[in-house]
C-alpha cells in the first residue's frame, strides 16, 4: 500500500511543482517537505506523485500566497533536521504542533485536528483500551511521532515497538507479530477500510492528551522565519473562509477535519 523507507529515499529526489496561475512566474518559491508515506494525509504513489490532504492544502495554501512550490520528500526521522538544514523552506507533514518539537522550528497556525486511536486484529480478545487491558500486549508505533510519545507515556504495562514508518508496523499486526498499533484515528480509521486493513478494526479511539498531542498539526518553518510562518496562517484563513478548504476537505472525509 505505501512504499518502503529505501523506495522514499530514493523517491525524495524526485520533486512535484505547481503553480497557481500565470502570475506565479513572478510569485516567491517556496520548496515543501513532506513524508510521502501516511495516507491519507500525504503518499507517494508508484508514479512518483505526491498525494493526499496534506498536499491538497499545501497546493492551495500556495495558490492563495501566488507562490510557486515544490514538494520534496523526507523520511520522517529526518525531517526537522532536513528543514534546520535549508533542504526545504516548511514541512507540511501531518506534524503535530508540541512543546518538545516547538524548540526546534516555528509552527503555524493548525490546519487540521484529529487525535490517537488503537487498532487491533479483528480476532483479538482484547476488548477495552485502558493500560490493564493492554497489559503484556505488543503495540506498535511509529517513532518519532506524538502517537509513539503517547503509548509510552499512558501504556505503560506494554511493550512498545517502534517502526521508521507505518508500513512496517501494517506489516507486523498483519502477519499477527503485534497485537495492537496506535496512531491518528483517521489514518487507522482509512487503513482498517481498505483492503489491505482488513486484517484489523479500530479498537477505540483514545483520549487526546494536549501535553503530548498537542492543539493539532501545523506547518513547521526555520526557528525565526515569521514572514513565511505569518503567510501561511494568512493563507490557512483565507482558505477557511473561501470554500477551498471544505472542497480539499470533501474529497478525503466525510467530517470537518479542521476540529475544535
Amino acid at each position: 500500500m505505501r512504499i518502503s523507507t529505501r523506495l522514499l529515499a530514493a523517491a525524495s529526489i524526485a520533486a512535484m511543482s505547481l503553480f497557481a496561475g500565470s502570475a506565479l512566474a513572478d510569485g516567491e518559491k517556496i520548496i515543501i517537505g513532506t513524508e510521502g508515506a501516511y495516507p491519507p494525509f500525504n503518499n507517494l504513489e508508484a508514479d512518483g506523485t505526491l498525494t493526499g490532504f496534506d498536499i491538497d492544502i499545501a497546493k492551495a495554501l500556495c495558490e492563495e500566497m501566488k507562490a510557486e512550490c515544490t514538494f520534496v520528500t523526507q523520511d520522517w526521522d529526518g525531517i526537522i533536521p532536513a528543514l534546520q538544514a535549508k533542504k526545504f523552506d516548511a514541512i507540511i507533514a501531518s506534524m503535530s504542533i508540541t512543546p518538545e518539537r516547538k524548540e526546534k522550528v516555528d509552527f503555524t497556525d493548525k490546519y487540521y485536528n484529529t487525535g490517537p486511536a488503537i487498532a487491533v486484529p479483528k480476532d483479538s480478545t482484547i476488548t477495552e483500551a485502558t493500560e490493564d487491558a493492554l497489559a503484556g500486549k505488543v503495540i506498535g508505533a511509529q517513532s518519532s511521532t506524538t502517537h509513539a510519545n503517547y503509548a509510552e507515556a499512558h501504556l505503560k504495562k506494554s511493550e512498545l515497538k517502534l517502526y521508521p514508518t507505518t508500513d512496517e508496523y501494517k506489516l507486523d499486526i498483519t502477519n499477527g507479530r503485534i497485537d495492537g498499533v496506535v496512531d491518528d484515528v483517521v489514518v487507522l480509521s482509512e487503513w482498517v477500510k481498505s483492503e489491505a486493513g482488513a486484517c484489523c478494526k479500530i479498537l477505540a479511539k483514545l483520549p487526546i492528551d494536549i501535553e503530548i498531542n498537542g492543539p493539532g498539526a501545523g506547518i513547521a518553518v526555520r526557528k525565526g522565519d515569521d514572514a513565511l510562518r505569518e503567510k501561511f496562517n494568512a493563507a490557512i484563513k483565507a482558505i477557511r473562509a473561501n470554500g477551498k478548504y471544505k472542497e480539499v476537505n470533501a474529497k478525503y472525509f466525510d467530517f470537518d477535519v479542521y476540529g475544535d
